[in-house]
């Protein structure tokens, strides 16, 4: 490790300036104590325009105030240091700090990752499978894979569950299985396998590199993740037809990464802000995210001319049948077998109490706003 990076990682304290007694027996003056912030470079995975790096700003924001400035964060864009899906190597290997990105852009190194992120989920949303990292013993999966598996020098959190994602971005309308067969699709981790098993080919691709590569013809179509990250980054321009709901990515959330030396060089209190900032900013993303999305889809629609879809039953069906194929080859992996099973057991009875507890939010919307779901 360099000096900066000492200098950089490690509190520069007890820096204690005493008065000496005066000979009239005047009392020392109280010790003052200085400690030089702690900077941490984090760099993310997405462009600098892009909505992300406004809900990254959020977890800074609520880090730097609840440390007391104790602790600083140089936040970067991708492509700052390193390429957005090279931001885990970055981190273990101590170029970057920390990093705030999604665990299927490392999914190369073990497929595993992406039941992390973009799994099959089984039913369940976002919100469930959040809840089943934190308290179903997806924590303890995420540090076997990380740390025994694959033995990063990490320290991982997570935070957000993100609306499930549109099927995405197309030229036509697409309302069968069979009107997307050999199209040439961007989607990433574990998705990428869903739709080639569907017959489509895959290109994964970081969301600044999207537009580009429909403009040369290098795709089809594609998706990203939220109608305020595609309009940001020119969606509209290049595709008119946009289809919301897909289970190929209904549930994900943002990986928070640190170097597990940084955070392991790190005072108690300042270790659980990093860890509990997370679960403190996903309120915080989640209001950020219901109100920019709904505002960019309408601006979509009404600015752009952007027909918005809801994604055919009979596709979303295709995508199931899809993960029937795909399962029992990702469960060839005894780890993924493990953490399968896990979300299985999870899904069936968190998912039986919310959808049995919920009431149908679609009668009560038309109930109140008729006529608006005719999509």
């Amino acid at each position: 490790m360099s000096d900066n990076k000492v200098s950089r990682r490690k509190f520069i304290g007890n820096a204690t300036v005493a008065a000496g007694a005066a000979a009239t027996g005047t009392l020392a003056a109280p010790a003052v104590h200085a400690q030089t912030p702690v900077t941490i470079k984090m760099q993310t995975s997405w462009p600098s325009s892009d909505i992300w790096m406004d809900f990254a700003r959020q977890y800074i924001e609520r880090v730097e105030r609840m440390s007391g400035g104790r602790i600083r964060i140089d936040l970067l864009p991708a492509g700052a240091v390193v390429g957005a899906f090279q931001v885990l190597d970055a981190v273990h290997d101590g170029i970057l700090d920390a990093a705030h990105t999604v665990p299927v852009y490392w999914y190369g190194k073990h497929k595993a990752a992406s039941l992390f992120g973009t799994g099959p989920v089984f039913g369940g949303s976002a919100t469930t499978m959040l809840a089943w990292f934190h308290q179903g013993g997806g924590k303890e999966f995420y540090r076997e894979l990380t740390q025994d598996i694959l033995g990063l020098n990490v320290v991982g959190f997570y935070g957000f569950p993100m609306p499930a994602q549109p099927f995405g971005w197309f030229k036509e309308p697409v309302t069968t299985a069979e009107d997307v067969q050999g199209f040439k699709y961007r989607t990433v981790g574990l998705a990428a396998d869903l739709m080639q098993e569907m017959g489509l080919s895959v290109a994964q691709l970081p969301g600044g590199e999207i537009v580009p590569a429909m403009e040369r013809g290098v795709i089809d179509a594609f998706e990203f993740n939220n109608p305020s990250s595609d309009m940001r980054f020119g969606a509209q321009d290049v595709a008119k037809n946009y289809f919301l709901s897909s289970y190929h990515q209904a549930s994900e959330s943002f990986e928070f990464l640190f170097n597990r030396d940084v955070f392991d060089s790190l005072d108690d209190d300042l270790q659980a802000i990093l860890e509990y900032g997370v679960e403190a900013v996903s309120t915080a993303n989640t209001a950020l995210a219901l109100d920019q999305y709904s505002a960019d889809l309408q601006t979509l629609q009404e600015e752009h001319d952007v027909t918005v879809h809801r994604t055919s039953q009979e596709i979303l069906d295709a995508q199931l049948q899809a993960w029937d194929e795909l399962i029992p080859m990702l469960e060839e992996d005894e780890f993924m077998k493990r953490v399968l099973d896990s979300q299985r057991e999870w899904v069936e009875r968190v998912v039986f109490y919310e959808l049995t507890n919920a009431p149908d939010l679609t009668l009560a919307y038309e109930h109140y706003f008729p006529g608006k779901l005719s999509l």
